[in-house]
């Protein structure tokens, strides 16, 4: 049992603001979800697309190739050529972009709410048929292999903990692999390869469409169904059942960084899945909130402040810091750099010390609602801007099969008590975990 006092096991939940968005879902007969997200007070829209399929899934022998995918996916369609895409969004006055996660993979526009229509064509043109050429896959490869140079070979910290953690902390493919891609990988791939990836898993019903911002939602349905109701049905990809069990024994292992000016720590255990046990891991989102959030945190205050043995602490949940961006497993990571090479040893055992503590007492008085309602805050910014909302929404409905869960997160979030914090802390023990040590070779 963890000791925390009895007058803190119960507490009423304070009411907490909440999205208020209407949603309107509708599913096309190729089997492509669409989720609606209508808000007339200002004239732009956000459109993505998410498709299910992600660094996790991309097969042996082709890490990176999600990513690269992505790319591809940019590169000309079934009746555009290269850059056509780029002018029309660009034309209209908006903007487009794609990313590459462990569980999916999007593109989106945003556009004037008058290009609702362009931005529909445009997206429904690439998933009936990229173009996939001997040319355009070159291209790609080159260009991943700079963007890999500039952002993690070439870039202190650039891949850390992100790239260096999960080969330590998981056993399998899946996990551990390098999901922006080892240059071996990547210069084998073919075109049979991207055409097979592309047939597998970009099918319309292994994808969500999400549109939010200025659209009626009949008329935003019937373009969809316009433009996308002819893109061929296939059959969604199975998705493998990526879990493994964690750790027995603490592991560690260490890297070299030569770019980097200070050594560095990255803590990474195993906690429940996102998705099958929400209310767990919504206690381990708080945790994370408590521990690194402000110059209040824990670790601030200790770590940095007390103790003035790094320079900044860091804690959070998902392989980007996004605590919804994944299903599991995931990771709980905390992080740290220090100007003293010898000092790893001190910073872990700070790090143990300030959890066992919130596990053995739970949350200070207050300390629980400061930074819920920190972190409620911080979800309804996210839902400012009409991109960000289609993405959010999209990413919910993927992942978790229900957009309208973003609307009962404060909710939830306030149904989390001072002992649930107290089981999180206490699941992050060192026989759960594994420890890597980012060694300095930018100062010397």
């Amino acid at each position: 049992m963890f000791g925390v006092p009895q007058s803190r096991r119960t507490q009423s939940p304070r009411p907490l603001p909440a999205p208020d968005f209407p949603l309107v879902r509708h599913r096309l007969d190729n089997g492509l979800r669409i989720v609606i997200a209508p808000d007339r007070s200002a004239p732009a829209v956000g459109i993505a697309v998410l498709y299910d399929v992600g660094f996790r899934s991309e097969p042996r022998g082709r890490t990176g190739f999600a990513h690269l995918f992505e790319h591809l996916m940019f590169q000309g369609s079934a009746n555009l050529e290269k850059l056509e895409h780029f002018r029309y969004v660009q034309s209209s006055g908006g903007s487009f972009n794609g990313s590459t996660h462990p569980d999916y993979t999007n593109y989106y526009e945003v556009l004037p709410s008058n290009a609702l229509e362009r931005g529909l064509f445009l997206e429904a043109d690439r998933m009936l048929s990229p173009r996939i050429t001997e040319e355009n896959l070159a291209n790609q490869i080159a260009v991943v292999k700079v963007e890999i140079r500039v952002n993690v070979l070439n870039r202190p910290y650039g891949g850390f903990p992100w790239l260096e953690l999960p080969p330590v902390l998981y056993d399998t493919f899946p996990n551990a692999h390098n999901g922006y891609g080892d240059f071996v990988d990547l210069q084998n791939a073919t075109v049979g390869d991207a055409a097979d990836f592309f047939d597998r898993y970009y099918a319309p019903a292994n994808a969500v469409l999400a549109v939010a911002g200025d659209c009626d939602p009949e008329e935003t349905i019937s373009l969809a169904e316009k433009w996308f109701g002819g893109v061929p049905a296939r059959p969604a990809p199975v998705r493998p059942d990526f879990d493994e069990p964690p750790p027995t024994a603490e592991r560690r292992a260490s890297a070299v960084d030569q770019h980097a000016p200070l050594p560095a720590v990255a803590l990474g255990y195993r906690v429940p899945d996102p998705v099958a046990e929400l209310p767990a891991h919504l206690a381990q989102v708080l945790a994370a909130e408590l521990l690194s959030d402000g110059d209040s945190s824990r670790l601030q205050r200790s770590l940095v402040q007390r103790d003035h043995l790094v320079t900044d602490a860091g804690a959070y949940l998902g392989t980007f810091g996004d605590p919804f961006d994944e299903r599991g497993p995931t990771v709980f990571t905390i992080t740290a750099h220090y100007p003293d090479p010898g000092a790893t040893e001190r910073v872990v055992a700070g790090m143990d010390s300030e959890l066992a503590l919130l596990a053995e007492r739970g949350p200070e008085p207050g300390e629980l609602d400061r930074v819920r309602t920190r972190l409620v805050g911080a979800l309804l910014r996210e839902l400012d801007s009409v991109l960000s909302r289609a993405l959010e929404f999209g990413k919910f409905e993927l992942l978790f099969g229900d957009a309208g869960l973003i609307g009962e997160l404060p909710a939830r979030l306030a149904e989390v008590a001072d002992t649930d914090l107290a089981t999180a802390a206490g699941r992050l023990r060192p026989d759960r975990r594994a420890v890597v040590e980012l060694i300095a070779g930018g100062a010397q």
